[in-house]
């Protein structure tokens, strides 16, 4: 059976963005036949872009902050040139997530602009892949997408609480989505002859 290697590229500033990191690589691991490793884009090392460069698929994640991508996240983007010159994410799956203090939170222009910068690369993009959850009188707020982003997961946690209080079901959605990915990229994975 052939393998997939799913590298999870995110910032995280307060810890929310990294529960939901490990959230995805969770749900990636949850398929047989795939692995995934966390890659901190605020620190990388030169191993850490060679990993990037030999994944399956890399799914990007940053907290919202002021409607776009953490600071952080942009310089690590903006890096990610030397890839761009060389095409040498061409082809490779991508995904993204993001988390922010508010329901909304602009939440959307952040998985815009990581789609963007995924198709800047000609990587191909995978979305949630889910139905919008707590849309009805008899929905909740622990269902999956229970935010309604179809783009990616999108998490609220709020501003005055720590790592340990990202919700249940945004957490279940990031798992969702490393599973998406890791099945995609299995399905994409070219099959080589013996």
């Amino acid at each position: 059976m052939s393998s997939v290697h799913v590298a999870i590229a995110y910032y995280s500033g307060y810890g929310h963005t990294l529960e939901l990191a490990k959230a995805v690589r969770a749900g990636v691991e949850a398929v047989s036949g795939a692995r995934a490793e966390l890659v901190d884009v605020a620190a990388l090392t030169d191993a850490q872009w060679e990993l990037l460069d030999d994944a399956d698929a890399i799914v990007f994640g940053t907290p919202t902050y002021m409607g776009s991508a953490a600071g952080a996240f942009h310089v690590f983007a903006e890096a990610t040139s030397k890839r761009w010159m060389s095409q040498r994410w061409l082809d490779k799956l991508a995904a993204g997530f993001t988390n922010s203090g508010s329901m909304s939170g602009d939440k959307l222009h952040t998985l815009q602009y990581l789609a963007l910068l995924a198709a800047q690369h000609g990587m191909h993009w995978v979305g949630l892949g889910l139905m919008p959850g707590w849309n009805t009188t008899t929905g909740s707020e622990f269902d999956d997408n229970r935010l309604g982003f179809y783009l990616g997961a999108g998490a609220q946690t709020w501003n005055d609480q720590g790592p340990e209080a990202v919700h249940a079901a945004d957490l279940a959605t990031a798992r969702h989505l490393g599973g998406r990915v890791a099945r995609q990229a299995l399905r994409f994975r070219p099959v080589v002859a013996i």
